[in-house]
C-alpha cells in the first residue's frame, strides 16, 4: 500500500520502490528513512502525479476539513473584486491579487474562503492586522476563530496568525489549512518567512498587496510559493469611483549655507571611505558590508558618524519643518497623516507641533484612542514613523506629509494609500518633502517609480 502522510512539514511517500519515475521533481529518496520525501508544499502536484500513474494510496498527510457552512454576511462585490476571484478561480486558486490599499483586499480574501470552503490560515504582518483580520472574519463566517500569535495559540478552522508565528508553528500546523491567505504578500519571499509556504500542504493559495515588488527582486519566489500575479489594478486605475480622487506634490526645500556646508563634508567623509574600501552601496550586501567595516576602526566609525549625520541633515532639514507647519495651518481643518523615516524625527515633530506620535513603541491601546481621535475630529493631524505604513485603516485622513522615507517604492505607495480610503466626495493629497542638492533626491526618483505618480 502507498502511503501520503505529512511529517515536520514534509511529505513522506512509502510504499514505491526507490526508482519510482513520473514523481515531482522536489521529491527525492531519503536514505534515513527509506522513502520518498518532498517539502509538504509539493503535496498537489504529488498526488496528481500518482493519479496520472494510477497508483491508488491512502493520503494520512491531509488534516484540513471543508467548513460546514459558508459566509453568514455577503457584501455586493465591486466589479473588480469579483474579476480577481474569478481570475483566481481559473488559476485552480493559486496566484497573487494586486488591489490598492482602500480597495477591499480583504472582501477578495473572505470571497476566496467563502468559494473554497476549506480550512483556511491567513497570515498578517503585524498584530495589528491579525485584530482587524479577526473582527472581518468573526462578523463575515459567524464561526469562532482562531489567532495564534501574541500570546495566544487557539487554532480553529479559520485561524488568523503573524508571519513570526506561522514560520514557527507551520511544521506542526501545515496540514491543518487546505486555503492560505497570505496579507501584505510582498512578505513572504525570504529565508524564514517563506517557510509559512513551503512546510504547508494547502493546495490552494492567495496573496494579497498593493506593491509585489521587492527591493531585493525576490517578489519571483512568489511564482511558486502562492502562484504567479493573476489580477492587477493599480491607484491610477480605480480613483475617483471606487478610491477618493488624489493629488501628489513633491517640494523641494534648500538647506542654509552652513548646513550645506556641514552636509557636504559629513558626506565627503562617509563616501571617501566607502570608495577607499571598494564598497558598493547598491549592492545586495553594499549597507552590511559598510556596516561590517565601519566598525572595525576609528576611521569607519568616523564615517558612521558622517553618514547618520548627512542623513539627519537632509531628513530633518529646518526648511522642511518650518514647511510642516505651514501644511499643517493650511490643512487644519482636515485630517493629516505626517510620515518619516525614523522614530527620532517623530517625535521631533509631535514635540513641535504638539501632534500625538505612533511608532512601534507606541502600546496598542493608545494607539487605537489616536486613531480613534483622528476619525472623531479630536486630533486633526498624527505623526508616525513607520507603523501605519501598511494595513491600518484610517478613513477619514486625506492628507499625507512624507516629511521622509526610504526608496522603497511599495512604502510610499502603501503612504499613499493610507489617505485614499472613499468616504463622501473626499479629495486626497500626498506632499513629498524633499531636501534639494542631497541624497534625498534620488531617492525620491526611486520611490516614485509607480503609475500612480504619473
Amino acid at each position: 500500500m502507498t502511503v501520503v502522510s505529512f511529517v515536520a512539514g514534509t511529505i513522506e511517500l512509502r510504499g514505491l520502490p526507490r526508482e519510482q519515475v513520473g514523481l515531482p521533481e522536489s521529491c527525492a529518496w531519503d536514505e534515513r528513512t527509506a522513502c520518498h520525501r518532498a517539502p509538504a508544499m509539493a503535496y498537489a502536484d504529488l498526488l496528481r502525479a500518482l493519479h496520472r500513474q494510477s497508483i491508488t494510496c491512502e493520503d494520512e498527510a491531509r488534516r484540513y476539513v471543508e467548513l460546514p457552512h459558508g459566509a453568514r454576511v455577503h457584501r455586493e462585490p465591486r466589479e473588480y473584486q469579483s474579476a480577481a476571484l474569478a481570475a483566481w478561480r481559473a488559476a485552480k486558486g493559486r496566484g497573487v491579487v494586486v488591489l490598492p490599499t482602500g480597495a477591499g483586499k480583504t472582501q477578495v480574501a473572505t470571497m476566496a474562503i467563502d468559494d473554497k470552503k476549506r480550512s483556511t490560515l491567513v497570515v498578517a504582518p503585524t498584530l495589528d492586522l491579525v485584530r482587524q483580520w479577526y473582527d472581518v472574519l468573526r462578523s463575515t463566517f459567524a464561526m469562532p476563530i482562531g489567532i495564534v500569535g501574541g500570546g495566544e495559540h487557539d487554532v480553529q478552522p479559520i485561524t488568523v496568525t503573524t508571519y513570526d508565528s506561522a514560520y514557527m508553528h507551520m511544521e506542526h500546523l501545515g496540514a491543518r489549512f487546505g486555503l492560505l491567505v497570505f496579507d501584505e504578500a510582498h512578505h513572504l519571499p525570504g529565508a524564514t518567512y517563506a517557510l509559512s509556504a513551503r512546510l504547508s500542504i494547502a493546495p490552494f493559495r492567495l496573496g494579497l498587496t498593493a506593491t509585489p515588488e521587492r527591493q531585493d527582486g525576490r517578489e519571483s519566489e512568489l511564482d511558486a510559493l502562492v502562484g504567479e500575479v493573476v489580477y492587477r489594478r493599480d491607484i491610477n486605475e480605480l480613483a475617483g469611483e471606487f478610491l477618493a480622487e488624489y493629488e501628489t506634490e513633491t517640494i523641494a526645500v534648500e538647506l542654509s549655507p552652513d548646513e550645506r556646508a556641514e552636509y557636504e563634508a559629513e558626506r565627503g567623509t562617509y563616501r571617501a571611505f566607502v570608495q577607499r574600501n571598494g564598497i558598493r552601496m547598491a549592492s545586495p550586501t553594499g549597507w552590511s558590508d559598510f556596516i561590517l567595516l565601519s566598525s572595525r576602526s576609528d576611521d569607519g566609525r568616523r564615517a558612521m558618524r558622517a553618514y547618520r549625520r548627512q542623513r539627519e541633515l537632509a531628513f530633518r532639514a529646518p526648511a522642511k519643518l518650518a514647511y510642516v507647519e505651514h501644511l499643517l495651518h493650511v490643512h487644519r481643518h482636515d485630517r493629516a497623516l505626517v510620515f518619516t523615516q525614523d522614530n527620532a524625527t517623530a517625535y521631533d515633530v509631535s514635540r513641535r507641533f504638539l501632534v500625538p506620535v505612533i511608532t512601534h513603541q507606541t502600546k496598542v491601546r493608545e494607539r487605537s484612542e489616536i486613531l480613534q481621535g483622528i476619525a472623531d475630529g479630536t486630533y486633526s493631524a498624527v505623526v508616525t514613523s513607520k507603523v501605519l505604513n501598511e494595513g491600518v485603516d484610517v478613513p477619514d485622513a486625506n492628507v499625507a506629509i512624507v516629511l521622509s522615507g526610504s526608496g522603497s517604492v511599495r512604502e510610499h505607495v502603501q503612504r499613499l494609500g493610507r489617505v485614499l480610503r472613499k468616504k463622501g466626495d473626499k479629495r486626497a493629497v500626498l506632499y513629498e518633502l524633499v531636501t534639494d542638492g542631497t541624497g534625498e533626491t534620488f531617492t525620491s526618483e526611486r520611490r516614485r517609480e509607480h503609475v500612480a505618480y504619473r
